[in-house]
């Protein structure tokens, strides 16, 4: 058979994929599922890139990292504005299928979890969704051991002549601890180096980014389900506004007062 469009795409296996559990099926599930579906693709794409980020910045290859970094930020405003797309569906057309979605919640992302790994964070409830999955927790566990964007770069700034420490990891799992040492040396490298600073700020864009999109999330889901607990007996808007303004790249945040 020769290679078209619909076999190389695995369009037909694709458009199989969204399979409705509410019965009588609801018009808004199909919807629901496609929005999941396409960010599970998106976190796929988004993890693909950090591990090219991470070579390239461990290597010193600047321009190479800023094209990654501005592809990376350009996902993150697609996550966000898919929001839109959600919002269009009201809490009564929600709970329409709700009750079919069992223990299934976002929180059992494996890829986001990923992301948050890379990020820098590192916590107990990371796997503990995934406990009765061995396969999920041999991937978490694997992910640990590669380096973190902030290592990487740290590693960046060392080939670019700063002397920066590996950075602290925090003892409550969150991102790592900020450096007062490392921070003279941002400062540094900002007034020194203008490639060296236009990276540090589009990590603090990605940072952002993130920031933003786990603000847009929490208020859809508190615009849909106010304060109930989310499907699989997640703690739902309770858990998520504790996200918020998170940084993963606190050093950045925090030398922002000294120019």
């Amino acid at each position: 058979m020769s290679l078209t469009y619909t076999n190389y795409l695995k369009i037909n296996e694709l458009l199989e994929l969204q399979q409705l559990k509410s019965d009588p099926k609801e018009h808004d599930e199909t919807l629901f599922i496609i929005i999941h579906q396409t960010y599970e693709l998106w976190f796929k794409q988004i993890i693909h890139e950090f591990g090219k980020l991470n070579k390239e910045l461990s290597a010193g290859n600047t321009w190479i990292s800023i094209k990654t970094m501005r592809r990376i930020l350009t996902i993150m405003k697609t996550l966000v504005s898919q929001v839109d797309i959600l919002e269009t569906m009201t809490p009564l057309e929600f709970n329409s299928f709700r009750k079919f979605l069992g223990e299934s919640s976002g929180f059992q992302s494996l890829q986001f979890r990923e992301i948050e790994i890379l990020c820098g964070l590192r916590f107990p409830l990371m796997k503990e969704a995934h406990k009765d999955d061995p396969k999920h927790i041999e991937i978490l566990e694997q992910k640990m051991e590669e380096p973190t964007i902030w290592e990487s770069f740290c590693a960046y700034l060392k080939k670019k002549g700063y002397s920066v420490s590996s950075p602290r990891e925090n003892e409550r799992g969150l991102v790592f601890n900020t450096s007062d040492e490392n921070q003279k040396e941002l400062i540094k490298m900002m007034n020194e180096h203008q490639e060296a600073a236009l990276v540090s700020e589009l990590l603090v864009d990605f940072d952002e980014g993130l920031q933003e999109w786990r603000y847009r999330h929490v208020k859809m889901v508190q615009r849909t389900i106010g304060t109930k607990k989310g499907t699989g007996g997640s703690e739902g808007v309770a858990y998520l506004q504790r996200t918020l303004n998170q940084t993963i790249f606190p050093d950045l945040w925090e030398i922002r007062s000294s120019f």
